[in-house]
């Protein structure tokens, strides 16, 4: 019998800042979360939740928050694109350094977070997401805890417009 032999030592995706990231098939840490990385790189090529997040008005002190709209709606995104549905499970994800990764978070292990307590959990905890999941889609005067209304009506046809003018625009780019 003739063994397959794998020749690939492994994979290289976008790099995350300065970092390289790379899929190895050593046995070293094993995920079985790293589709997300696959996920990572269509979004980062595409800017889909960057677009969505232009939908949000994000009234939140910008000097008080470590967090900002944009990895909030990726975290929430990728957590339930890997069957992580459940908000809850945020609490947990938020200590993996591959999702923090996915999520395109600079420190992904969490380590130069400001408040101690959160320190090794590189994401949003899910009361954190919570509030961006249950905001208000009107535009009136944001509350304590509703401080990321809808920019516009909640239209998906509008959204899915936006998107794909977008793409064209950015497909003639790569064009010429």
């Amino acid at each position: 019998m003739n063994k397959t032999e794998c020749i690939q030592k492994f994979l290289e995706f976008q790099e995350l800042g300065s970092r390289k990231v790379q899929g190895s098939f050593d046995g070293g840490t094993i995920t079985s979360d790293a589709g997300g990385l696959m996920l990572r790189e269509i979004d980062r090529e595409n800017g889909f939740i960057e677009d969505f997040a232009e939908c949000f008005y994000d009234h939140r002190n910008q000097k008080k928050i470590e967090h900002g709209l944009t990895s909030l709606l990726s975290q929430r995104i990728f957590g339930i694109c890997l069957g992580y549905e459940d908000i809850n499970d945020h609490d947990e994800l938020r200590k993996y350094p591959l999702f923090a990764t996915v999520c395109g978070k600079l420190d992904p292990e969490g380590k130069d977070r400001q408040v101690e307590r959160d320190k090794g959990k590189a994401l949003a905890g899910k009361s954190t997401i919570n509030r961006v999941e249950y905001m208000e889609a009107n535009i009136g005067e944001p509350t304590r805890y509703k401080k990321n209304p809808l920019r516009r009506r909640s239209d998906r046809r509008l959204f899915h417009r936006e998107v794909y003018r977008k793409q064209t625009r950015r497909k003639a780019a790569k064009d010429n």
